[in-house]
């Protein structure tokens, strides 16, 4: 399975947002900016995030995003499918039931085991992703952080949020 970058930009985004101080935004120029990355196709993932109501848009002077609900109520899960769909990655043809060996469809009693397989493999992904918040991803980001990371971080949103 290969996720796209919109998936790493949208968790870092997600957390950025739940690093505000309660009842402010960010506009998406600035979180760009924290982590050098083009503006046009971050916002094409904040569109996504939006429409599956994992943040919120204001606009007007003090405008920006924020989260649409508490960091502990965004999990990973509801990010990868907010940015990459709620399809399954694997998608059984029944293949089985080809070629010269095949026999009529009614003799297929069981779903076939690869598919079975990967279904469950795919489940486990997902109940592992469903395990891990926005506030988890935060709180563990903070304890990895270098203390000068850390302090940067702070004079970054001093300064930022200073002007908003």
């Amino acid at each position: 399975m290969k996720l796209t970058q919109g998936i790493e930009w949208s968790i870092h985004s997600l957390a950025l947002l739940g690093a505000l101080p309660e009842g402010l935004t960010l506009r998406i120029e600035k979180m760009a900016e924290f982590y050098e990355l083009p503006t046009a196709y971050l916002r094409k993932q904040l569109q996504a995030l939006s429409r599956a109501n994992l943040v919120e848009a204001t606009t007007g002077p003090g405008g920006g995003y924020k989260l649409a609900r508490p960091a502990d109520q965004i999990t990973l899960l509801d990010v990868y499918i907010a940015i990459e769909g709620d399809e399954n990655c694997f998608r059984c043809m029944e293949i089985r039931q080809q070629g010269p060996s095949a026999v009529d469809k009614s003799s297929y009693k069981r779903p076939c085991n690869i598919a079975s397989a990967m279904y469950r493999a795919e489940k486990a992904w997902r109940d592992e992703l469903a395990k891990v918040t926005i506030a988890g991803v935060i709180k563990d980001a903070q304890e990895q952080m270098p203390p000068e990371q850390r302090q940067k971080g702070i004079d970054w949103f001093t300064r930022v949020l200073g002007g908003q």
